[in-house]
């Protein structure tokens, strides 16, 4: 076991504080939070405990719309999903071609890579 620090930028408000977290870094197991320093808010702590213990991300993307007024729509994630699982659900949402008409928070893929998270539109396309 091994206790490491390392200096990251919170990305939970737009304070973007520099967040020095201190882990002990265990072999064959999922490190173990030790303290955070530098956080100008409380949601920095429980963001500095997550990002070691388990990394989590929410994120947009966009699909290529079949029959629609605009080439491409934007989508994204209704929850945040593990850190090691982004790459997968990228690959499941490349292959999407949703056709038009689109609308705001309609379900084009439910449960990507196993996760519990829905790709919902985030724009309404009408068709051509």
């Amino acid at each position: 076991m091994t206790v490491k620090s390392k200096d990251y930028t919170c990305v939970v408000c737009p304070n973007g504080c520099t967040i020095k977290i201190t882990f002990e870094d265990v072999p064959g197991s999922k490190p173990v939070f030790i303290e955070a320093q530098g956080q100008r808010c409380p949601r920095g702590l429980a963001w500095a405990q997550q990002e070691i213990v388990d990394p989590m991300r929410n994120f947009s993307s966009s699909v290529l719309v079949q029959n629609g007024c605009m080439l491409e729509c934007s989508v994204r994630l209704t929850k945040p999903v593990p850190l090691n699982k982004v790459f997968e659900i990228m690959a499941e949402i490349k292959k999407l071609t949703p056709t038009a008409p689109l609308t705001i928070g309609q379900v084009l893929l439910d449960k990507p890579a196993g996760m519990d998270t829905q790709v919902i539109v985030t724009k309404n396309i009408p068709a051509k």
